[in-house]
């Protein structure tokens, strides 16, 4: 049976995630109010992210700024592109 939420990135009834993405209250969080569509879609643009800004995740300001950037992007508000990205064609 598929779980549905109330998805706070889309603002609509949407699918949610099988299992919270990581422990704690943040995780929580997550899995009770961002859809599996919100969450597949910020995970494309963390990628996108780390590869346009040559971001190394070992450094901790590397791992705060993505932290800061996913509650943006999952909260429906503004965040970050990468400056100049062009998305491949399909």
């Amino acid at each position: 049976m598929v779980r549905i939420v109330n998805c706070r990135k889309y603002k609509e009834e949407l699918p949610g995630l099988v299992a919270p993405p990581f422990p704690g209250p943040k995780g929580e969080d997550i899995f009770e109010n961002i859809s599996q569509q919100a969450w597949d879609d910020w995970l494309k643009h963390q990628t996108m992210l780390i590869n346009e800004k040559r971001l190394n995740m070992m450094d901790l300001t590397a791992r705060t700024y993505l932290n800061e950037q996913r509650e943006r992007f999952l909260s429906g508000e503004k965040y970050d592109e990468a400056e100049g990205y062009i998305p491949p064609s399909e």
